[in-house]
C-alpha cells in the first residue's frame, strides 16, 4: 500500500518517504519468515523461495529511492 500511495505523489520527498516506509515494511516481513523458520513451522524447502521475495523488494526499493535522490 506505501507503494502505491509513494507512486501517487508528485514531490520526490513524499515518494522517499513512503518507499521508505513500504521497505521497512518488507523487512519487517523477512522478519517475520525468519521466525517462521526457527519456531519451525516453515521448512527449508519453503523458507529459501519465501524469504527470497521481501529481500528482492528491498532491492528494487532502495534502488527506486536512489533514483529520486
Amino acid at each position: 500500500m506505501n507503494i502505491a500511495e509513494g507512486v501517487g505523489r508528485r514531490s520526490r520527498a513524499q515518494k522517499r518517504h513512503f518507499y521508505s516506509i513500504a521497505r521497512g515494511s518488507a523487512m519487517e516481513c523477512a522478519a517475520i519468515i525468519d521466525v517462521l523458520r526457527v519456531r519451525g513451522v516453515v521448512d527449508a524447502s519453503e523458507f529459501r523461495p519465501a524469504r527470497a521475495l521481501p529481500v528482492r523488494i528491498v532491492q528494487m526499493l532502495t534502488k527506486l529511492d536512489q533514483s529520486l535522490t
